[in-house]
C-alpha cells in the first residue's frame, strides 16, 4: 500500500465502513479496495477526486501529506474554521497515526 493509499485507508476507517463510504460516493465498493491496496497512483482519476471530496481534502493536500508525510498538513490548509471538538479528537488521532507509519518506516 502506497503513502498515499494509507492515508485514505485512515481517513475513510474513520468514518466506518468502507462498503458504505464507497456506496455513499457512487464507486463499487471493489474499485475502491483496489485502489487502497494496488495503490492510488493506478486508480481513475475520476475515482481519486471522488474520495478525496468526499473525506473533504483536495488531491493536492493528499500528495502534500504523502510528500511531506506531515500530519499538520490538513489541518493547517483549514485554519480559521470552527472545529469541533470530537475533530480536532479526530485530527489528533490522525496526526499520532502519521507519526507511527513515520517511525516504523524508520525502523
Amino acid at each position: 500500500m502506497d503513502k498515499k493509499a494509507e492515508i485514505l485507508s485512515a481517513l475513510i476507517d474513520k468514518r466506518g465502513s468502507r462498503r458504505a463510504f464507497a456506496e455513499e460516493i457512487g464507486i463499487p465498493p471493489t474499485t475502491l479496495q483496489s485502489m487502497l491496496s494496488r495503490g492510488v497512483g493506478r486508480a481513475s482519476i475520476d475515482n481519486v477526486i471522488k474520495v478525496c471530496r468526499a473525506l473533504d481534502i483536495t488531491v493536492e493536500e493528499l500528495v502534500i501529506m504523502a510528500d511531506k508525510q506531515q500530519p499538520e498538513t490538513i489541518a493547517a490548509h483549514h485554519e480559521g474554521e470552527n472545529w469541533t471538538d470530537e475533530e480536532l479528537e479526530e485530527l489528533e488521532r490522525f496526526k499520532a497515526f502519521v507519526r507511527s507509519k513515520r517511525q516504523q518506516q524508520g525502523e
